[in-house]
């Protein structure tokens, strides 16, 4: 039976998080579909395009993404430091750009003066806001519906666009968190949809690199910051010029199903993550099938149990491809 969103997340353990939505009734988001003869690729920007408006609304980052043919990735960081700094007035802002809110929002929004007795009904609606824009399943909703709406009217039908309820799992360290990043972003090269990670249309990665040729990062995804420091900004604690590296290293191995044959430089990077080069090639062409549940090492994976009261280690055995060298 599956369980509640709360009970998988764990901020005392890990703010990353790997959600995957699927759709149903055949339905397409990019391509030809054989059954009808339309193609559908523009609908994959209708997803890149509002999983990048997400960005500027949630305190939630976006790590990594890539938009299929039938289902999405998106590798998400929870920046509670942020929602928790923001002032009301600023929680009400970031929801209006979502929603209407309530006559009393409105009030706020506009600076007006705000009744006495309606002081503790606007307290707890702002604590609510503030709650919900650091909610991934709140984020994951704003993703999928709009998308629902449009490509409904498009099919000129009612019903269900997306499965019930995406997937999540728990990324629980740093080496979890790049295999995943690294995972997704390289979905089109497994899927034979693009032969080179900077031809991998609709992914967060072709839009690093595409920033990266000018020396800049993208403003809307979270940021690379090198090594670890002390009073460092916030990002992923690692070199963008060897993630990129990485990638496509791993990428050339999977698509020409070299198994095991990494460079030198790159398995430098990963003796840095404490993986050996068989077992991240094994954790980053078969992530899915390994990965059911939180990823990390046995040693994380079980204090992640304890701190959510969890009495069985369901899958605990791909801990196994994530032990160090």
């Amino acid at each position: 039976m599956p369980r509640s969103r709360r009970t998988l997340i764990s901020i005392e353990d890990t703010p990353y998080y790997h959600c995957c939505s699927r759709v149903v009734r055949r339905a397409f988001l990019c391509g030809d579909d054989k059954y009808t003869g339309k193609n559908y690729n523009h609908r994959r920007g209708w997803v890149e395009e509002q999983i990048l408006k997400l960005t500027e609304v949630f305190a939630i980052d976006v790590a990594a993404y890539a938009v299929m043919s039938n289902h999405l990735h998106v590798v998400l960081y929870i920046d509670l430091e942020t929602v928790n700094n923001w002032s009301d007035r600023e929680v009400v802002e970031q929801w209006h750009k979502l929603f209407n809110g309530t006559a009393l929002t409105q009030k706020i929004a506009k600076g007006e003066v705000i009744d006495e007795c309606m002081v503790t009904a606007l307290k707890h609606l702002i604590a609510t806001y503030r709650s919900r824009l650091s909610d991934i399943s709140w984020f994951m909703r704003c993703l999928n519906e709009p998308i629902a709406r449009q490509a409904n009217h498009e099919d000129n039908c009612t019903g269900h666009f997306w499965e019930g309820r995406f997937k999540s799992q728990a990324l629980l360290d740093e080496a979890a968190v790049l295999a995943c990043m690294t995972y997704v972003e390289l979905n089109p090269i497994r899927a034979k949809m693009a032969n080179t990670p900077e031809q991998s249309d609709f992914t967060s990665l072709k839009l690093r690199v595409s920033a990266a040729l000018k020396g800049e990062q993208p403003k809307r995804l979270l940021p690379f910051i090198g090594n670890e420091r002390a009073h460092q900004p916030k990002g992923i604690a690692f070199s963008l010029k060897d993630y990129l590296e990485l990638v496509d290293e791993t990428g050339r191995i999977i698509r020409d199903d070299k198994r095991g044959a990494i460079s030198a430089t790159a398995n430098n990077i990963l003796n840095r993550l404490n993986i050996p080069a068989d077992n991240w090639i094994k954790i980053v062409a078969e992530f899915g099938e390994l990965f059911h549940g939180p990823v990390g090492t046995l040693q994380e994976f079980s204090c992640y149990c304890e701190h959510l009261g969890k009495r069985r280690r369901h899958f605990s055995s791909s801990c196994q491809y994530m032990q160090t060298n």
